[in-house]
């Protein structure tokens, strides 16, 4: 056990899906996975490990944010000697191109502040994915017929800021798809630990058009980001 987490050596597998809520995660199980079975509970940050196409998958709610995201990433990797992270989280589109309930997989990440959140190293020079992941991603989602987009994508720390939209305008201006709170930490935690990672993002709102999809319909939206990662999971 860790701190955090009361899941046991042997718990998890080697690659675990991240999703932020843990309604999501106990969703994504029941609904994907074979004979799933939680191996968490604590703080109620729901992890689950059950077969997927006859290979051991795990998924593990991380919360919010790079804080609370850092320290499941880290527990798994550390502890438990996961091996592949593959975030399945939100995100709001920073272009009209990313329409909602679209996808975005994110081929690098920048961090929205260079003074805050320098564990890792986490607001540097943009990070990537493992290129395996990536091109597994990209060929699947194109099999499966997902509308999707790749590139760069933002990572903020801060959801209610007093700069609002405008602080996104030099992410934007380099071609940002989309933001998030917690890519920048997967992609440099996973590197610290020479791990594999990858982001699949939903977007459910877009600071471009006002557009925000109904939290009623959350969990039925993420149908085609759990069943692309789980494709790449059974790949990698």
């Amino acid at each position: 056990m860790t701190p955090h987490n009361e899941a046991g050596k042997g718990d998890y597998a080697a690659t675990v899906l991240l999703p932020g809520d843990p309604q999501r995660a106990e969703w994504m199980a029941e609904t994907f996975l074979e004979a799933p079975r939680c191996v968490n509970r604590r703080r109620e940050a729901l992890g689950f490990t059950g077969l997927f196409r006859g290979k051991p998958v795990s998924i593990q709610s991380t919360g919010i944010g790079v804080s609370s995201f850092l320290i499941y990433a880290h527990e798994l990797l550390d502890f438990h000697g996961v091996r592949t992270l593959i975030r399945t989280g939100t995100c709001g589109g920073l272009t009209a191109a990313a329409k909602l309930r679209s996808l975005v997989i994110s081929q690098s990440v920048r961090g929205e502040s260079a003074q805050s959140g320098q564990v890792f190293g986490l607001y540097g020079a943009d990070a990537g994915p493992d290129p395996a992941l990536f091109a597994w991603a990209l060929a699947k989602a194109a099999e499966l017929g997902v509308e999707h987009q790749a590139g760069l994508t933002a990572c903020s720390d801060i959801f209610y800021h007093p700069e609002g939209r405008a602080r996104f305008a030099d992410a934007q201006a380099h071609g940002a798809l989309a933001v998030d709170m917690e890519t920048s930490a997967l992609y440099r935690i996973a590197a610290h630990f020479g791990a594999r990672a990858l982001s699949i993002l939903t977007v459910v709102d877009n600071v471009v058009t006002g557009e925000q999809t109904d939290y009623s319909e959350r969990q039925a939206l993420f149908t085609d980001m759990t069943r692309l990662a789980l494709d790449v999971a059974s790949e990698s």
